[in-house]
């Protein structure tokens, strides 16, 4: 189901001048933002929606090949944007897998309490976690409790490669995140991208990754990357300013990518 479908149609005409037959070629993806509708509109994402002629969350699910019932690891979830998507996207027999990390919340303890807002509405009469399950723990060790069909880390790839980070993490969280991972499962990364050779510092300064490093850290320890997308592409970024600055704040340019784990 996760490659395009390409169905080549053959259209036989005959009219009364003997014309010869014509061949015609139907290309449909398999996947577009409009299946993606119900999650978009989620009622639980109504303050979400300000962000959403930027973060294009249909177009994203779509890129990301979300299919009902898959298991989905939301890395790095920050404020739930994310989180709320995949709940509805997988269905009722899907599980969504919401990772906050305890370096985020101890750098800012709100993030505890949006973890905690973003699973609530999925969530029984108890408050027991339905289809959605908070996790926290070390970044580089969320504990996924079963193999996942899917990883989707947004905007927060470039964290594994800051100085405050233990030596080795970047290392042991991009094996992590293959290790967890079923056979033939994906990878979506999305990040602000730095000037080219930004390398650590670009990470540590300005919050953005360097293409090159993460594809050398990606794909060493096996990742395939099967596509790149434009998505966020916006050019006019000089790629040179710290992504909080008032200047670019939300306007970055933003690779994204879909990663395989070979079957």
């Amino acid at each position: 189901m996760r490659n395009a479908i390409i169905a080549g149609a053959l259209l036989l005409a005959l009219p009364a001048c003997g014309a010869e037959p014509q061949e015609a070629e139907t290309e449909t993806a398999a996947y577009s933002p409009r299946q993606y509708m119900q999650a978009v509109n989620d009622i639980a994402r109504m303050d979400d929606r300000q962000y959403d002629e930027t973060r294009k969350p249909g177009e994203l699910l779509a890129f990301a090949q979300i299919d009902k019932g898959e298991k989905v690891g939301d890395y790095i979830m920050g404020g739930g944007y994310l989180t709320r998507l995949l709940a509805t996207a997988v269905g009722a027999n899907g599980k969504v897998y919401a990772f906050q990390p305890e370096e985020f919340i101890a750098f800012r303890p709100e993030y505890a309490e949006e973890q905690d807002a973003a699973v609530a509405p999925y969530s029984d009469d108890q408050g027991n976690p339905v289809g959605v399950i908070p996790l926290r723990g070390p970044i580089a060790a969320p504990g996924w409790p079963e193999p996942l069909d899917t990883i989707i880390t947004v905007m927060n790839f470039h964290d594994l490669f800051i100085s405050q980070m233990p030596d080795g993490t970047a290392n042991t969280a991009v094996q992590m995140l293959y290790d967890a991972l079923k056979p033939g499962g994906t990878l979506v990364v999305v990040d602000h991208l730095a000037a080219e050779d930004g390398g650590l510092d670009a990470a540590d300064e300005l919050h953005r990754m360097d293409r090159q490093l993460a594809l050398d850290a990606l794909t060493g320890v096996g990742f395939v990357l099967e596509e790149e997308a434009d998505l966020y592409s916006r050019p006019d970024d000089p790629r040179d300013a710290n992504v909080f600055d008032d200047s670019i704040r939300g306007n970055s340019d933003q690779f994204a990518w879909r990663l395989r784990k070979p079957e």
